[in-house]
């Protein structure tokens, strides 16, 4: 086994040692029609695209979390991040390549597809979202939307048009060579997604 997967393994491991989403909790959000949490249906949406996702009460847990997984980490410039885990802040182009996990914030999510929505005009995550085997991403419950046109509503408030949003659902997967799936040629094997159903975090 090579130091690589090593180093993936034991990711893995740490994150899945975590517990798991209990829909019985105070403070999940419902929806209005079907009265279903969108913590646990994001969660179903997005394991139903080979997605992982943990979700947490409060900042402790979320530190200590990060502070297992292994390898050599990337981060976004998301001040909350900066506080919490210690990792190389926003990597150039040319360095990216070099890191075993990127972590990241989100600015919202949809529940009815498990997709995260980054706003590159609050974050510089594009390298870090994008180019690592792993990709973990923070966001907090009251950011989960249950459709599309919702989400997009949240991050436009104000008029505020941004310059690049980007959309995740799932790790990287493409069908491009002989319809043959094949998953992380274009970005992360593995997509990680770790929801505050507590107190929302503060940068």
């Amino acid at each position: 086994m090579s130091s690589r997967e090593t180093i993936l393994g034991s990711i893995r491991s740490h994150l899945a040692a975590s517990p798991p989403c209990d829909s019985s909790e105070p403070g999940s959000l419902m929806t209005v029609t079907e009265k279903v949490p969108l913590v646990d249906l994001f969660k179903q949406s997005l394991e139903a695209v080979d997605g992982h996702c943990l979700v947490v009460h409060t900042e402790e847990e979320l530190t200590r979390i990060l502070n297992n997984v292994g390898g050599r980490i990337a981060i976004s410039d998301a001040p909350l991040l900066k506080r919490l885990v210690n990792g190389e802040i926003a990597p150039n182009a040319s360095d990216i390549f070099q890191f075993d996990v990127g972590i990241s914030t989100a600015q919202a999510a949809i529940a009815e597809t498990g997709t995260l929505v980054l706003d590159s005009a609050r974050e510089r995550h594009r390298f870090v979202s994008l180019v690592p085997p792993v990709h973990i991403a923070i966001i907090d419950a009251a950011s989960i939307f249950q459709t599309l046109s919702e989400a997009l509503a949240f991050i436009h408030q104000n008029n505020n048009i941004n310059p690049a949003v980007t959309f995740i659902t799932g790790p990287s997967r493409t069908a491009d060579i002989e319809l043959t799936l094949a998953i992380g040629v274009h970005g992360p094997q593995e997509l990680h997604v770790i929801i505050n159903d507590g107190p929302p975090l503060t940068n």
